[in-house]
């Protein structure tokens, strides 16, 4: 059986001082956990955050990567840059790259693509708008994102994660209900088992508002294995209580 994995994203917050007390927090309260642990952090604090969590089972993750290797990119970050700070998990795909970066169904495989390749995890984000939901596409949206995935990493695709966020649910203080969340995890099992004999290593967490007091009624479900967790993963006794939950 494969361990529930939960995973704060940061996004745009943090400075040197926060995080460290926000890490040692974590750090103090969680013990071994029973769980996968891991915090993609902006990436100006990639460096603290390695220190921070050196000889911890708490991973390190990144928010985003470039698809491309090296080259003249300004701002762009690299998967082998990333790789030299320890990086297990990169975000790819997030709702709000699609939205205000306008990154396409065939970047996120790409970059999927390049994150493998540089021995991270692919977090890999699908999810529909309130317009999408409410004109009955949810299964559409979510299928059609994760196949451009499938298609490009074929063999590869049991080594991605897949975090399921209905984009109406991100930061809005609204959740999925569970049986909301269940079915469209449900549909995206499914997906992966036609593309996959090894679809059944593969995470599908939940990422629209997962917080202390939802955590466990959304990690009973049988296809939810975890959670990629944003508000909540700033607040020490909140992050520790969902990974609780998953434990």
């Amino acid at each position: 059986m494969k361990k529930k994995l939960i995973a704060g994203n940061w996004k745009m917050n943090g400075s040197l001082a926060a995080n460290e007390t926000l890490v040692n927090g974590l750090l103090a309260g969680m013990g071994v956990p029973a769980c996968q642990v891991a915090l993609c952090v902006p990436s100006v604090y990639l460096a603290q955050c390695q220190g921070l969590l050196a000889g911890s089972t708490m991973a390190l993750g990144a928010q985003d990567l470039s698809q491309y290797e090296i080259g003249a990119f300004t701002g762009e970050i690299s998967g082998a840059m990333l790789q030299e700070f320890g990086v297990r998990y990169c975000i790819v795909g997030h709702s709000e790259r699609r939205q205000y970066h306008f990154e396409t169904d065939a970047l996120v495989a790409a970059k999927a693509q390049r994150a493998l390749a540089c021995g991270m995890t692919p977090v890999v984000c699908v999810g529909e708008t309130l317009a999408e939901r409410e004109a009955g596409r949810t299964e559409e949206v979510v299928k059609r994102q994760l196949a451009a995935v499938i298609h490009a990493n074929g063999h590869c695709i049991s080594e991605v994660v897949v975090a399921y966020e209905p984009v109406w649910a991100i930061g809005t203080g609204k959740t999925a209900s569970v049986e909301q969340a269940q079915q469209v995890h449900a549909v995206l099992r499914q997906q992966l088992q036609a593309a996959s004999n090894q679809a059944g290593r593969i995470p599908i967490i939940y990422g629209g508002s997962m917080n202390a007091a939802n955590s466990a009624d959304l990690l009973a479900q049988p296809d939810i294995d975890g959670g990629l967790v944003g508000g909540a993963a700033l607040k020490v006794a909140d992050f520790l209580s969902i990974i609780a939950s998953a434990c």
